[in-house]
């Protein structure tokens, strides 16, 4: 029998789960990966955030700037494998002393993500595995698809861009429906939020395929 669902069919689920997974639709749409990922933290939660990655990944994609992240402190922790970043966001997220852990870890095994969501819930924080592909089994309660949109238009000038937008698609959710949505950058909050919430038009859900979908645990 399916669990109960986190949220009802075709709305956003904005609070996040101990544990989800994210990746890039294709590797121009890392930055929006990152605000996504960073938006998964619980709002009003002053922990820092703390990201793990191994040189060789940061290499290939670059540092994250912590003085460029609005309303948290990010703790960076470079390491030498998977099993070492593995290693560190497992004991970020048992510690409780962060808000969200991120670790760019591919290929982690059920057995893996089932210590990691643990952890996650026993440190009352939020962790997210950034892989580059969705395959194999997870005990993720979500796992996301993340691209870059063009941003909105300015309100005051048409030809300058607008807050930054992306599509977070939920590829798989554990009773919720896989939908995808248009979110943007609120610059007062430093938070993302559905697109059309300024039209006073309701959900920004852009697409929705299938049925539930849930995911092995």
């Amino acid at each position: 029998m399916n669990p109960a669902p986190l949220s009802s069919p075709g709305l956003f689920p904005e609070r996040p789960a101990p544990l989800e997974e994210a990746c890039a639709a294709s590797p121009r749409d890392g930055a929006a990966l990152m605000s996504f990922a960073l938006s998964r933290r619980l709002e009003g939660d002053e922990r820092p955030v703390l990201m793990t990655a191994t040189r060789a990944w940061l290499g290939e994609h670059g540092r994250p700037y912590g003085p460029g992240l609005p309303g948290t402190s990010l703790i960076l922790a470079p390491v030498n494998t998977a099993a070492e970043a593995l290693w560190t966001l497992e004991q970020a997220l048992r510690s409780g002393a962060v808000s969200l852990a991120l670790g760019t870890v591919d290929a982690a095994t059920l057995a893996q993500t089932r210590r990691l969501d643990f952890a996650a819930k026993q440190g009352g924080c939020v962790g997210l595995v950034l892989p580059r592909g969705l395959d194999g089994l997870s005990a993720a309660r979500r796992r996301w698809r993340i691209s870059t949109l063009s941003s909105a238009v300015d309100p005051d000038d048409a030809k300058a861009p607008g807050a930054a937008r992306l599509t977070a698609e939920l590829v798989r959710g554990r009773g919720e429906r896989p939908g995808a949505w248009m979110l943007e950058q609120d610059d007062e909050t430093h938070r993302l939020r559905l697109a059309d919430r300024l039209a006073d038009s309701g959900l920004a859900a852009i697409g929705h395929a299938g049925a539930s979908s849930g995911l092995a645990a």
